[in-house]
């Protein structure tokens, strides 16, 4: 029964100095009699139980049902985002569901880069406050006539945007990119300046945020930097596939729409997406270790794919005959 697996999980990740019926008093706020019958399994655990428990305890309820149908698993789908207060919610979700990594020493992040990974664009810089323009243009409705001169962020979206990015920032970090990866963002600038939504001044200052974020990441692809290892991959196609491995489970998240995604505890499932990634991986190179003419030539044609955007934008001014 679902019930007495989900005991034997729980009890699994408790502390050693913690008892199951402890446990269950704490989240239920139930009498220490009552955590005993349910315990001893003389009363059942109700679903809206089981819900919070999993809850308080940040337990992956599809983990109950493991080893029954390989071809069922059951994941958790982020709320979709239609608003900025929506878009808000999902950065502080993010976060609740990050943060518990930092406890966590040997915590893993493995990153298949199709697009640039959303945390680098969580600044309060103007290539951050694009990004998330980009996003509420597709999914909210009422920023259909909306240009980027006009749009401005609550100061709390940005907070929310600034603590998420911060998290990234301390995790021990594996990421594969192709040089493709900063593609989606420079078609951005492009598509959003011909539309007249962007002025050349804010495009030409995007660009070189783009420039500054490149160069600050290729400075942290040392090989003394063991918390961030950078592979670039020219074989396969990356699809923004995240991997979270910790000494307890693991956890994947698979893109859905723009922002939001599925994500799933199932032990199989996590294994088999850690074999396909660790074969990308083992097809890829470290740039960490590769030696410098490979680094340099690898970051030296991110750099000349945002100059060559800078310079159509300038002819273009250039060119006018209006």
């Amino acid at each position: 029964m679902y019930e007495q697996r989900l005991l034997e999980l729980l009890k699994t990740n408790l502390s050693p100095n913690t008892s199951l019926n402890d446990a269950i008093v704490t989240a239920l706020d139930i009498s220490y009699d009552a955590a005993h019958r349910r315990t001893s399994g003389k009363s059942k655990l109700s679903l809206e139980e089981s819900v919070r428990l999993a809850k308080y305890y940040d337990l992956s309820l599809d983990r109950l049902f493991e080893n029954t149908q390989e071809n069922i698993i059951a994941v958790e789908k982020t709320k979709t985002i239609d608003s900025e207060s929506e878009l808000k919610e999902y950065f502080d979700t993010s976060f609740e569901s990050l943060k518990p990594l930092l406890n966590q020493k040997d915590s893993h992040i493995l990153y298949s880069a199709k697009d640039l990974p959303l945390f680098y664009t969580l600044e309060n810089n103007t290539l951050s406050r694009f990004k998330m323009f980009v996003w509420l243009k597709l999914l909210d409705p009422t920023m259909s006539d909306k240009g980027f001169e006009s749009f401005s962020l609550k100061v709390e979206t940005i907070e929310s945007a600034k603590a998420l990015g911060g998290l990234y920032k301390n995790l021990n970090t594996s990421e594969i990119w192709d040089i493709t990866t900063i593609n989606s963002t420079l078609k951005q600038i492009d598509f959003y300046y011909e539309a007249g939504h962007l002025d050349t001044t804010t495009a030409l200052q995007l660009c070189d945020e783009l420039q500054t974020l490149v160069t600050s990441i290729s400075i942290q692809v040392v090989p003394k930097n063991e918390k961030y290892l950078f592979y670039y991959n020219e074989l396969l196609l990356m699809n923004n596939n995240v991997l979270v491995t910790t000494p307890q489970k693991q956890s994947l998240f698979v893109p859905f729409t723009i922002l939001s995604y599925y994500q799933t505890s199932d032990k199989k499932t996590c294994q088999e997406a850690e074999v396909f990634l660790t074969k990308q991986l083992q097809s890829s190179k470290l740039l960490n270790t590769a030696g410098e003419k490979e680094k340099r030539s690898f970051f030296n044609k991110l750099h000349s794919k945002i100059e060559a955007l800078q310079q159509l934008i300038k002819a273009s001014q250039v060119l006018n005959f209006e």
